[in-house]
């Protein structure tokens, strides 16, 4: 668990209602962030949130705070859909930090509330950032995204019936999906403070709210980010609202994650930094050589299917605990588990190949058959995970290789010359996404008693 977050504070807003806050940073520039509704005391849980914020209070003085009947907040969640109660809400809070005119950072359907209270409180906003937002998200002639008319009672209805089971990752953080501990810590961040009925309420709500009448009132400098695959929110919804707010900027950003504080937080950072500052100061990089490996189960689904769900469980929780032990005795890291492999890595490049080739000879005694890939490049550390083009290498190598096969690049049969271990040539190949041809090696022998598994 990340430990990084500001103490907890509470206001009252104008009815009497306790409201939960936090402000972090020393930056000239008063910012006020609103995504995704997780609650501030579990937002130290995610790196990616702990990352955005530690961005963010580089250049503001940022406040981030829980919406009433939501983490920490008193309330009932549903009294907040109502703008007037919004507004009394955030001034509340801007009021006991002392923040005269903030920029509004608002995603999601929040964007509505954001724009209400941009047109109806010019005084109190210097400048509105929506991410991934919309200003309506009803289907009608000349408005062709979001939800169908008819589908609204359908929509409150399965949202009643399946709340609080698993998170929708695959519509709001699809590069997460594979990613266990994320969808846990994402349901548990959703149903703090919102019931079945409640959260039916709010969503429809939301898609009926329209402020499209609003946007030409908005007369502060706005910015439209939007994630151009956004399974949620469409990004014409996005362009629509730049298109309708006088001199907005539009910026469509790579990915397809509808959370903001999930994917490239670092490219979104940036493009606030320069609407607000003129300049990008950049991500303070942690960047390290290791040595990366990336295991895969050999056409999963189709065994899956073969032996029975019931079975699958059994057989994968006995991959993963071997797995992870034989990590520990070649002093490898795991930094996640991908659904049906891991990411893993090492100071040294040996210990990987010899920990690889461990890891599918007794995953062939489990009746499983894997593949690895391994790479050593710079890799970026961003809290517990860690991203860059060596990482996508090593799973571009990973999806190449042969069932039971440890399969590398130049690189690293470079770092073990001399150490006995033998390979064999597999040719130039295209990684997708990674510029030039790439020759690869697949592992022949470990040099020692033990060989590789194929």
């Amino acid at each position: 668990m990340v430990n990084d977050s500001p103490e907890t504070q509470y206001t009252r807003s104008a009815d009497g209602t306790n409201l939960a806050y936090q402000v972090s940073g020393a930056g000239t520039i008063e910012l006020v962030l609103m995504l995704g509704g997780i609650p501030i005391d579990l937002s130290a849980e995610e790196p990616g949130l702990v990352r955005l914020r530690k961005r963010l209070t580089g250049f503001c003085h940022t406040l981030w705070f829980d919406d009433r009947g939501r983490g920490a907040s008193e309330g009932d969640p549903r009294d907040a859909i109502a703008e007037e109660v919004f507004a009394a809400d955030l001034t509340a809070v801007l009021d006991a930090v002392g923040f005269e005119r903030p920029v509004l950072v608002m995603g999601g359907e929040g964007g509505g509330l954001a724009i209400h209270f941009a047109v109806s409180h010019p005084e109190r906003v210097s400048a509105l950032v929506l991410v991934n937002s919309c200003a309506y998200y009803v289907r009608e002639d000349d408005y062709p995204w979001g939800a169908a008319p008819e589908s609204l009672d359908h929509l409150q209805a399965a949202i009643t019936a399946n709340w609080g089971k698993r998170a929708p990752v695959e519509l709001f953080a699809p590069s997460r999906a594979a990613d266990e501990r994320f969808r846990a810590w994402l349901a548990r961040s959703l149903r703090i403070g919102l019931g079945p009925d409640q959260v039916a309420a709010i969503v429809r709500a939301a898609y009926e709210r329209d402020v499209r009448d609003l946007l030409p009132s908005i007369s502060c400098p706005t910015l439209v980010l939007h994630r151009e695959g956004d399974r949620y929110i469409h990004v014409g919804a996005g362009q629509y609202l730049a298109e309708h707010i006088p001199g907005a900027r539009f910026v469509v950003l790579a990915g397809e994650d509808h959370l903001a504080f999930v994917g490239d937080t670092d490219a979104l950072v940036d493009e606030i930094e320069e609407f607000l500052t003129g300049v990008r100061s950049g991500s303070e990089r942690d960047v390290r050589t290791m040595t990366v490996l990336f295991t895969d189960i050999v056409a999963s689904t189709e065994f899956e299917a073969r032996v029975g769900s019931r079975q699958w469980s059994r057989l994968t929780d006995h991959h993963d605990a071997m797995v992870r032990a034989v990590l520990v005795g070649h002093r490898g890291r795991e930094v996640r588990s991908t659904g049906d492999g891991f990411l893993a890595t090492f100071d040294g490049t040996r210990g990987a190949i010899r920990c690889a080739a461990e890891i599918l000879a007794r995953a062939k005694d489990m009746g499983l058959d894997l593949r690895a890939g391994i790479h050593t490049g710079e890799v970026e550390m961003r809290g517990e995970d860690i991203a860059g083009l060596a990482v996508n290498i090593a799973k571009r190598v990973c999806d190449l290789a042969g069932s039971g096969e440890v399969l590398v690049t130049r690189t690293v049969t470079d770092q073990v010359v001399g150490s006995g271990i033998q390979f064999e040539d597999r040719g130039e190949h295209e990684l997708r996404g990674v510029p030039g041809r790439w020759r690869l090696f697949g592992v022949k022998n470990l040099g020692d008693r033990s060989n590789a598994v194929r």
